[in-house]
């Protein structure tokens, strides 16, 4: 009951503030929050989704060692600039290797997180039940998300078929749970703008699989998250990007996220930053396309950047990685476009 009455007040704060929702504005104190994606724990047959305990631990300890907060959802103020950096644990998929070896740990460390489940995938071997889900979702620290419920390619379904999908899921939570998580989580990462649209009527915030630092002036329904696997979670890794500062901007070009037609590959990319922003001029970016990553030419204009791709992308999901280094420390900012098949 506790649980699902933060829900209703968050959700109720969720509308307040969008009806007192203000201009972008660049905010010079905002250290912003890093959101962290995790998926199974000591699976080692699963070396890209999959991170050794030992290595999780390490992890949560440089983040302590650091002096860096853990955040709390039921805090969720997206509105307002971290004067001191905040760290978010996401966990997608509730795989059964997460409740046997990473809860039994977040737990008595009490660190707060969010567990994002795809409600087909529940009970099935290898996935956590409703009961240990409830079990979570008891606790004053672990927080359930949505992450659909058949978890497949959604960009490739037609809208009819997207908004079941989503449907579905949401009569499910509510059956199990009493109500619909106020967190998503698209699967792989990927959205049209017309779904994007439908998760925005449905929740309250949506996380990517995009990699870059949350900030006051972030799309809450485009939310970044650093992917952390056996690849990509190595310990010097790590000690970079924990300490990575947000870089903030104006708007981002396109809107659409999911590019259909061939003539928009590569797509026209546009990030307008604000006029306070030092040494922008300065920004490194680099980029998936053609047959591997590469530096991306960029054109500056009045606070503005354009980015300039040489070869069309050839993977599936398009990524962009720009970073720039300033007084403060390494900025990063990430995008990821989904290019269809």
């Amino acid at each position: 009951m506790i649980k699902k009455f933060i829900i209703f007040i968050l959700c109720n704060i969720f509308i307040f503030s969008n009806l007192l929702a203000k201009e972008k504005k660049f905010s010079p104190i905002d250290k912003g929050m890093i959101a962290l994606m995790y998926h199974r724990f000591d699976e080692t047959k699963y070396p890209s989704t999959n991170i050794n305990m030992k290595d999780f631990k390490e992890q949560i300890n440089i983040i302590m060692k650091k002096n860096y907060n853990f955040f709390n959802p039921n805090n969720f103020d997206f509105y307002e600039p971290k004067t001191n950096k905040k760290f978010l644990i996401t966990i997608d998929d509730a795989f059964s290797s997460f409740y046997e070896n990473a809860w039994p740990y977040l737990k008595k460390e009490k660190i707060p997180f969010i567990l994002f489940v795809s409600t087909q995938s529940v009970g099935k071997n290898g996935y956590m039940t409703w009961e240990q889900i409830r079990e979570v979702e008891n606790s004053s620290f672990g927080f359930i998300g949505n992450h659909s419920h058949s978890h497949e390619y959604l960009v490739n379904f037609s809208f009819d078929e997207f908004q079941n999908d989503i449907d579905i899921s949401i009569n499910i939570f509510k059956e199990k749970l009493g109500y619909n998580p106020i967190f998503f989580s698209y699967p792989f990462g990927e959205y049209s703008l017309e779904q994007k649209k439908y998760i925005t009527k449905k929740f309250k915030y949506g996380f990517g699989q995009n990699s870059g630092v949350i900030d006051s002036n972030k799309d809450i329904f485009e939310l970044p998250r650093f992917p952390i696997n056996e690849k990509y979670g190595d310990l010097e890794r790590f000690n970079f990007l924990v300490d990575l500062l947000p870089l903030q901007y104006k708007s981002l070009l396109p809107n659409d996220k999911f590019i259909v037609g061939l003539e928009d590959n590569p797509p026209i990319v546009k990030i307008e930053f604000f006029k306070e922003q030092q040494n922008i001029k300065n920004i490194n970016c680099y980029s998936n396309n053609g047959s591997d990553w590469s530096k991306t030419k960029t054109i500056y204009n009045q606070n503005s950047l354009r980015l300039i791709f040489n070869e069309k992308f050839n993977f599936r999901r398009g990524r962009i990685n720009c970073s720039l280094k300033d007084s403060e420390g390494w900025r990063w900012l990430g995008i990821q476009f989904t290019f269809k098949n």
